[in-house]
């Protein structure tokens, strides 16, 4: 993918599929939409973000069919929703849920923001599939004031099976991070990291992805407890190791 209309393009066929497969994304993006809306929430509680500092507007970056907004909604959290993607497909399904104040298209890098428009921005699963994660980072921050960012991290043993890589162009992967890799990004975009988690993926997902024969499930339940074990007993090696959740919530510098 080489240029904005060829990613826009690429998107467009997440969001313009079968029924059947449509219908299976939307359950999976909501599934997804759960995890999400948890580090979100606990990382602004960490930073002090929730607690008399309660964000009274949200942008999120990247918002797909509106699924983590539409959760923070239902949470009560976020105050004034707002989303902006780069494919028209996405934003006809978002601009649907009425929990969600607007939902725009943008261009993949400039906001239609001012400068500290809104309280809190969100990258969720946006940065690992742009070119120049800094320079998106960095305009999101220009248009909120804190900026919370997920990425999964792909950079170890498991991710590097050609089985993994093959599914990771499908879905558009430009950048296989690290945690070093990502805590760079925020580096490079002039900020600064208040506070960061990671997540080995619940139960739920691992059940989802997994065939629904009971033996798929006992071996997705059995996944499960071997990377929450270790990365709960060696967190270092469960990171090189398999594919987590990393995320964080940016602040200027000072």
């Amino acid at each position: 993918m080489q240029d904005a209309e060829e990613l826009v393009r690429f998107y467009d066929g997440g969001y313009t599929q079968s029924p059947a497969d449509a219908a299976r994304y939307a359950r999976w993006r909501a599934l997804g939409a759960v995890g999400k809306a948890d580090h979100v929430l606990a990382l602004c509680s960490r930073a002090g973000l929730r607690a008399g500092g309660h964000p009274i507007s949200t942008l999120e970056v990247g918002c797909g069919d509106g699924a983590l907004l539409s959760e923070l909604h239902r949470r009560n959290f976020g105050g004034r929703l707002a989303g902006v993607e780069i494919t028209a497909a996405a934003v006809s399904i978002a601009r649907r849920r009425n929990e969600i104040a607007s939902v725009e298209l943008y261009d993949g890098l400039h906001l239609p923001a001012a400068d500290g428009a809104y309280d809190l921005g969100i990258l969720s699963h946006v940065l690992e599939h742009v070119p120049d994660p800094p320079a998106l980072l960095a305009e999101v921050a220009r248009a909120c004031r804190a900026v919370v960012v997920e990425v999964p991290l792909e950079d170890n043993l498991s991710a590097e099976r050609a089985s993994k890589r093959e599914h990771a162009d499908e879905v558009g992967h430009l950048q296989r991070l690290s945690r070093e890799h990502a805590r760079e990004i925020v580096a490079r975009a002039g900020l600064r990291n208040a506070c960061e988690l990671e997540d080995p993926l619940p139960l739920a997902v691992h059940r989802f992805l997994a065939p629904t024969t009971v033996s798929g499930q006992a071996v997705a339940t059995a996944k499960w407890g071997l990377r929450a074990g270790l990365h709960r007993l060696a967190p270092s090696v469960a990171r090189q190791l398999f594919t987590m959740h990393y995320a964080c919530l940016c602040l200027p510098r000072g």
